[in-house]
């Protein structure tokens, strides 16, 4: 198979714009991401009194927590199912939009793609100089030389 047809069976596959959607919403994500820390580091005045009060609330957890362990034991086989069946249909639904998304990231890039080549094209076409198509051709005579 030619690699054009190829590259057109990959373009056109849910896969692909999945892949592509993913990415764009990482690209977002990343963006975000400054704001993100500049927020956290506001916060690290606050931390300290937590941070404080951290062992006092260790301590009343501890006491807890073989009550709820030996609870969340017993439901864990029915939990773990939930759990598995709530994740798959949550992974259709994203695998779905980022396919979506993607489509639209890609639709969005090969149209300006487009328009880029169509400026190019347009830039490199020669000059007319006025004269007309016939006066610029040249005729050669009967010896082969051109007149």
């Amino acid at each position: 198979m030619p690699l054009n047809d190829e590259v057109k069976k990959l373009a056109e596959s849910k896969p692909f714009y999945a892949v592509a959607g993913a990415g764009d919403y990482a690209v977002e994500k990343l963006r975000e991401l400054p704001e993100q820390i500049q927020r956290l580091q506001s916060r690290r005045s606050e931390m300290g009194s937590v941070a404080r009060d951290l062992p006092t609330m260790a301590r009343k957890y501890a006491g807890n927590v073989q009550v709820k362990a030996e609870a969340v034991a017993k439901d864990l086989p029915g939990k773990a199912r939930e759990y598995a069946d709530t994740i798959s249909s949550k992974a259709a639904v994203l695998y779905d939009q980022f396919a979506n998304r993607g489509r639209k990231v890609v639709s969005k890039v090969t149209g300006e793609a487009a328009l880029e080549l169509e400026e190019v094209s347009a830039s490199a076409e020669p000059a007319t100089t006025g004269r007309p198509a016939a006066a610029r051709r040249t005729t050669r005579t009967s010896g082969g030389t051109k007149a």
